[in-house]
């Protein structure tokens, strides 16, 4: 039988001061002022036309986190930010507990606006260093420098949040074993609660893909993994999934919704959203794209929703599941797909004997074979009809 699973809140804010060359996130450089008033009023609609779709607002389903992406939020003033907490809340209650997450890009942020976001609700802030490396940053059409991203790191620190993460990637253009290391040695030393630090991909639609830089071999980026990785667990970090490092207790726990299947709205240009009901209905939805057509009031703020047909949810699970190296419970299958166990037999017993899953009882556990075999694992539950 299905459960509806925590419920949390992605909001997308779409605009930046200009799109780096690596991103294909839903971001548009800044053409002019952000019309960040109609923004919020749209965002607040959207909410409103979500809950009343969902009957989500009679507090059966307090909202467990709040994670605000973009693009770059902190280009929205703690003012605006703060409207937009508070009226979310008067429309569908907050968890005693709630994780509240803006992003902030370290090249927007002034001497006190971090303060201030925490004044108006904010408890965790995401910043986007991505290197300390001045000529790296450039590489990247980062618009903040070195000191710039350490400073940021030591405003968060004085803040006085829940908890603030650093995002970092490896396997940058030209890096070196050395530069990369050198890298992931400030961040700890700047003694974030979390790291996010993962390996820069080439995605398509993004200017590296049409113009590819040269990037790390193989060999230097398992040694870069390897050694950083041991770098992390001296520091006291503990790696809880695929790229997310953190002290111990203080993990992202919106993401952690998302990997284990929870719900989610999404409100804001191009926002996804995954909403479970009892009768085991689970419905995927798309916000619309760009701004001007968000903004539009003659335009509904919804471009596409989808059903997950049963079919398709074992796969969906284990694409979230497996991002984790935290066990899986064997009832969170059932409990977030509606499907019984049986429907799965075959695909489980078959991982069992590849050696990528182990049975603990109650609960699967990937190995460390299957963490190098993932695609094959999740292959396995693919739909072939």
């Amino acid at each position: 039988m299905l459960v509806p699973p925590p419920l949390s809140l992605y909001v997308h804010i779409p605009w930046c001061v200009q799109k780096c060359p690596y991103c294909d996130f839903n971001s548009h450089a800044l053409k002019a002022d952000i019309p960040e008033l109609d923004y919020i009023d749209a965002l607040l609609e959207d909410l409103d036309t979500d809950l009343a779709a969902y009957r989500l607002a009679n507090g059966d389903r307090p909202l467990h986190s709040i994670f605000i992406g973009g693009g770059t939020p902190s280009l929205i003033s703690p003012e605006e930010i703060g409207r937009l907490l508070r009226e979310i809340q008067a429309r569908i209650p907050f968890a005693d507990n709630i994780e509240i997450t803006m992003e902030a890009n370290p090249g927007t942020v002034e001497a006190d606006r971090f303060k201030a976001y925490r004044a108006v609700g904010v408890n965790r802030i995401s910043i986007g260093i991505q290197s300390f490396q001045d000529d790296k940053l450039k590489r990247l059409g980062r618009i903040h420098g070195s000191r710039e991203a350490v400073r940021a790191a030591q405003l968060a620190q004085e803040a006085g949040l829940n908890s603030f993460n650093l995002d970092l990637m490896h396997g940058l253009p030209d890096q070196s074993i050395d530069d990369a290391l050198s890298d992931l040695k400030q961040a700890i030393a700047l003694d974030p609660p979390h790291l996010s630090w993962y390996q820069l991909t080439i995605e398509p639609n993004t200017l590296f893909y049409s113009k590819p830089p040269t990037l790390p071999d193989d060999d230097d980026l398992w040694d870069i993994f390897e050694q950083g990785h041991q770098l992390l667990r001296e520091a006291g970090y503990v790696q809880y999934e695929i790229s997310g490092y953190s002290k111990p207790g203080v993990q992202c726990r919106h993401n952690l919704n998302y990997w284990r299947f929870g719900d989610y709205l999404g409100i804001g240009c191009g926002a996804h959203g995954k909403i479970s009901f009892a009768d085991g209905t689970i419905t995927r939805t798309v916000k619309v794209k760009h701004p001007r057509g968000y903004l539009n009031p003659q335009k509904p703020y919804l471009d596409q929703q989808t059903q997950v047909a049963d079919s398709e949810r074992p796969f969906e699970f284990f694409m979230n599941r497996f991002r984790l190296l935290e066990a899986c419970p064997k009832q969170d299958f059932v409990e977030r797909t509606g499907l019984p166990l049986s429907a799965i037999d075959a695909s489980i017993n078959w991982a069992l004997a590849q050696n990528y899953l182990a049975d603990r009882g109650n609960e699967w556990q990937i190995t460390e074979h299957g963490k190098l075999f993932l695609n094959d694992l999740l292959a396995a539950f693919v739909d072939e009809d």
